[in-house]
Parts: structure tokens; sequence; C-alpha cells
């Protein structure tokens, strides 16, 4: 299992272009991760891919 250093991050298409509302998001094989940019040091989080799957589908639908 990677650790969250280990991951490849990328920010978040809807996150504030002036830095101050930033998430990014990593894709691994079994749960997406997600951290706040702003302060790396605290802990990310993750989700199955499913839940993620229906995450999104609500976002995209709110």
């Amino acid at each position: 299992m990677s650790t969250t250093t280990e991951l490849d991050w990328f920010k978040s298409s809807y996150s504030g272009s002036a830095g101050d509302s930033c998430v990014e998001v990593a894709i691994a094989e079994h749960a997406i991760h997600v951290r706040d940019s702003k302060d790396v040091t605290r802990p990310a989080f993750a989700v199955g891919r499913e839940g993620w799957g229906r995450f999104v589908s609500f976002a995209a639908n709110a």
C-alpha cells in the first residue's frame, strides 16, 4: 500500500484560483485520497471507489 506522500496528487478543477480553497485528490488502486493542499501535513482521508463515485454523482447533480 502506498503512503500518501508517494501518491500522484492533482488539484481539483473546482479549487479556487486564488489558492484559498484547494482540494487535492490522488487515485490509488482501491481508494481515492483527498487532502487540503494548503496544509499537506494534515491527514488526508480516503474513500472507496464506489463511495467516491456516489459522491461525485451527488455533487454533479446538486
